[in-house]
């Protein structure tokens, strides 16, 4: 009589490495798609173009008032209208001490607008503000 070895019965494992590529997966479309939703909070601006433009560096709070195309007015990812302005200045800057206003606007939006804007801020005491511009191409600094 011939004694057959019964072959050992295998355990299951719990396998590593598809478990680390899911997880990388999850990392990076979860990086990523938060990279892609920050910038959609305020309104597409088309900044005019200088040669004179400058990096602004200032230790104080900056709130940026963004002037679309339709003559919308955003702070800070909230649209409001040109009474409400200040307001929301004041409630984005946060009770700081000294507030810089950047004024993101778009260069097809009418000069009338922005200094009806700039009008309203400085009307209701906010001195501080700069005109976001972009380095105009082959300019140097």
């Amino acid at each position: 009589m011939r004694n057959w070895s019964r072959a050992p019965k295998r355990k299951g494992r719990i396998e590593i490495i598809p478990m680390i590529d899911v997880m990388m997966f999850l990392l990076v479309f979860f990086v990523l798609l938060s990279v892609n939703v920050i910038p959609a909070l305020g309104i597409k601006t088309q900044l005019p173009n200088s040669s004179q433009s400058q990096s602004l560096k200032t230790p104080v709070k900056q709130v940026v008032v963004s002037i679309g195309l339709d003559e919308s007015i955003v702070v800070d990812g909230a649209s409001v209208t040109i009474a409400t302005l200040s307001q929301a200045v004041r409630t984005s800057a946060r009770g700081a001490e000294k507030v810089s206003v950047i004024l993101n606007s778009d260069k097809g939006v009418a000069v009338q607008r922005l200094i009806e804007v700039m009008d309203e801020l400085k009307a209701k005491g906010w001195d501080s503000m700069s005109i976001a511009a972009r380095r105009r191409e082959g300019q140097a600094s």
